[in-house]
């Protein structure tokens, strides 16, 4: 007994060892399980890229072409995995490159932990060499940020940015780290974070709200679910799943929300938005209760807020108290995990039919599909349409593939005809709209799900912005599908031109230098399409490749992504052409 009582205090005892800073982060890294990190050394954060040799062979440091190909290769880890990403950058402008790939995470909700160096706290506020004030540059787009400037600090700064960044609504954290505390020693010992006193990150469940809820979902003749993100963060897809089976409401998503529930489930009504799909966002402006889960009423989703689901009751449920009545003014808010609100309102919630409500989605879909779908998956004109791209990879991949969309047409497409079947399978760039985002973002999530095909559609603008990228993946062989989708223009804005500037294509047309030749000088295979009876065949050679394929389609230059809300509309005054 005495043995045992000695043992367990042994246990309590954290052991202590003499280091230096630098070797405390990768220490501290390793207890959080990140053994994975992104980033491209410089003087500032040397120290610790030294400590990385040292732990090379238990810590795996990817170095990219740019830091701004780190944090995005760290959201698309992060995003199929559900872990932090983590991101190492010098001072300076290592540090200022990562800022819009922080401002992305940060509006789409994606954890990370990203670490700069500094120069040294002497030199802090003398514009000494590559100083720049990373602190109050990030402040308003990271979670979290902090400027270390003793060794001793790190392992509880560390420890409290990992459990800020992945707990309650995730998002991004910066640690700023200046030299001489990376170069100074400490007594190491590394306790996880478990809470913050000043900070809440779940909040608790009113049983009061969810009764009030129930009883207006039991009683809706014509609900509508619309669900985002929040489920997939908050590990419910299966709660969801369930709850839409019980009540039997038709449901649709937001963009982020895709890949949630399965595509073709027969309660997935599509997607609302600006170009989501033509019954959900009619018919929000029919329906008599309307149920949020997990989404905030982005402006691209809700059209013009004074015609909004004015007839609805509005139900909100929501982790973060900021986003309620923030843009919809709700009639019931349920502020909590949403996991645990889904698990306790099925207990309330009576088993329903909606057969003629769900009727006028058919309706509304099947006019969508002679207008629109139909023409689009089988195109009678003579360019490639980028629908029948992704109609012909939903073949190949049988929806079990992940999805990386880079922002543009092209990603209007991919949302609207990829196929899902698995959760975490649409890796995109949503509330930021961050082009150059979806070929260093598929390299993550390659390294995240490396037992699943990750393919990154892309447009010919996006991926011009990052294809230096190609570097990255010719140096770890991560087996990434690329699929460039050449219009010759930046074809969203052309778009716009087109519809509401006369067709003044003012800077919208591109001229790409011979993509191929560039995958061929990173030794990556690569093919060129432009004719229908040759796409099938190379969707085919490109999926069956176990290595990092490329794969360019001349699309037809005028091919617009429609149905579409112009901006200002309403939604029910969404357009078919």
């Amino acid at each position: 007994m005495k043995t045992l009582n000695k043992e367990a205090q042994q246990k309590q005892t954290a052991v202590t060892v003499r280091i230096s800073g630098a070797e405390a982060v990768i220490k501290c890294l390793l207890e959080e399980g990140a053994d994975l990190a992104y980033g491209y050394p410089g003087g500032a954060i040397m120290p610790v890229y030294d400590e990385i040799y040292k732990y090379q062979d238990k810590f795996h440091h990817v170095l990219t072409r740019h830091e701004q190909g780190a944090i995005h290769a760290s959201q698309g880890f992060a995003r199929v995995t559900g872990k932090p990403g983590v991101v190492f950058a010098t001072s300076g402008p290592g540090a200022t490159n990562l800022v819009t790939g922080i401002a992305d995470a940060q509006i789409d909700s994606t954890p990370l932990v990203c670490i700069t160096g500094q120069v040294a706290s002497h030199l802090l506020g003398s514009d000494a060499f590559q100083e720049t004030d990373i602190i109050g540059i990030s402040t308003p787009v990271t979670k979290w940020n902090y400027q270390i400037t003793d060794a001793s600090e790190i392992p509880e700064v560390i420890a409290k940015a990992f459990y800020i960044a992945k707990s309650g609504r995730p998002g991004p954290v910066l640690i700023d780290i200046t030299k001489d505390a990376q170069f100074g020693e400490l007594d190491f010992s590394y306790k996880k974070c478990e809470k913050i006193r000043s900070y809440k990150a779940v909040p608790d469940l009113d049983k009061e709200k969810l009764n009030e809820a129930a009883t207006i979902i039991n009683s809706a003749k014509k609900p509508l679910i619309v669900w985002g993100q929040g489920v997939i963060l908050g590990g419910a897809e299966k709660e969801f799943k369930a709850f839409i089976e019980k009540t039997n409401i038709p449901s649709a998503c937001t963009g982020l929300g895709l890949s949630a529930l399965e595509t073709s489930h027969p309660l997935h009504v599509g997607m609302v938005g600006m170009h989501g799909n033509y019954a959900p966002n009619v018919l929000t402006n029919s329906c008599d209760v309307l149920i949020a889960i997990g989404m905030r009423f982005d402006d691209r989703v809700t059209g013009n807020l004074a015609t909004y689901a004015k007839q609805a009751k509005v139900i909100h449920f929501e982790i973060d108290p900021a986003e309620v009545d923030k843009n919809v003014k709700t009639d019931v808010a349920v502020v909590a995990d949403v996991k645990e609100s889904l698990v306790e309102i099925m207990k309330l919630v009576e088993e329903t039919e909606h057969k003629e409500w769900m009727q006028e989605f058919k309706k509304l879909y099947d006019i969508e599909h002679e207008t629109v779908i139909h023409d689009q998956l089988n195109p009678t004109k003579e360019g490639l349409t980028m629908g029948e791209v992704l109609g012909g990879i939903n073949k190949e991949s049988n929806g079990d593939a992940v999805i990386v969309s880079d922002v543009g047409q092209h990603q209007m497409f991919s949302w609207r005809y990829a196929n899902f079947n698995k959760t975490r399978s649409n890796v995109t760039s949503g509330g930021l709209g961050t082009m150059g985002f979806g070929l260093p973002a598929a390299i993550g999530a390659k390294m995240g799900a490396p037992n699943r095909e990750v393919v990154a559609i892309i447009g010919d603008g996006g991926y011009q912005m990052t294809c230096n990228e190609l570097g990255t993946i010719l140096q770890t062989k991560a087996a990434v599908k690329i699929v460039v989708l050449n219009n010759s223009y930046l074809g969203m804005v052309r778009q716009w031109q087109e519809l509401f500037f006369d067709k003044r294509y003012a800077s919208t047309e591109m001229l790409s230098p011979d993509l191929i030749k560039l995958a061929g000088a990173y030794d990556i295979e690569a093919k060129r399409v432009s004719k229908r009876e040759d796409l099938d065949a190379a969707i085919q050679t490109m999926m069956a490749s176990k290595e990092a394929y490329f794969l360019e389609v001349i699309i037809e230059q005028e091919d617009n992504v429609f149905p579409m809300i112009p901006t200002g509309a309403s939604v029910s005054d969404i357009r078919l052409s």
